[in-house]
């Protein structure tokens, strides 16, 4: 681990013994890559504020059940605020219909998770086998799971059947997989 998740995982451990001081660190160090990311879901102002808030309620109740099998304390924090921007987005039927040209304009100028990630991942071979895919595999990937579009909306969005898009996402991740495994 890293010094960033070293600190990380001190403060959850903290936060797990209710220490309010270490909450507020905790929120102070994750909260604007975590709103970057919900936003950058949500393509919502007060949806995306409404995920953070949500999960760092969360956060606080569940901090003593992270270890380090779930991944690191960024991931793990990251994670459920993703998936509390799905629930939200799903309960009020949100759909993204504004397209991608205002994500370049979210307030957060920080790096987000998925720029860090893909970094650390190798961003040129993960870029470099995105470009191997069709252009339907690459665009229900991404799509699906950095704009958390459902089947059902991958399929209205893309014009195709669900069982087409399930298709499509199937053999690309095993494609980039088959990739980057090289």
């Amino acid at each position: 681990m890293d010094v960033e998740q070293d600190e990380l995982m001190g403060l959850l451990i903290a936060v797990a013994r209710e220490d309010r001081a270490a909450f507020q660190r905790l929120y102070e160090k994750v909260s604007a890559r975590m709103f970057g990311l919900c936003l950058k879901l949500a393509s919502q102002r007060d949806l995306a504020e409404e995920a953070v808030q949500d999960a760092f309620v969360q956060i606080w109740h569940n901090a003593g059940e992270y270890h380090d099998e779930r991944g690191a304390p960024l991931s793990w924090m990251l994670t459920i605020a993703r998936y509390r921007t799905l629930d939200l987005m799903r309960v009020r039927k949100a759909k993204q219909t504004s397209g991608d040209s205002h994500l370049e304009h979210v307030e957060d100028g920080r790096e987000g998770p998925l720029d860090v990630s893909l970094r650390s991942a190798g961003a040129a071979e993960l870029t470099g086998c995105l470009e191997e895919l069709s252009e339907p595999q690459r665009d229900s990937i991404l799509l699906s799971y950095y704009r958390g579009f459902t089947h059902d909306e991958l399929s209205e969005t893309l014009s195709s059947p669900v069982g087409t898009v399930k298709s499509w996402i199937r053999r690309g991740l095993m494609a980039l997989k088959r990739c980057l495994e090289r």
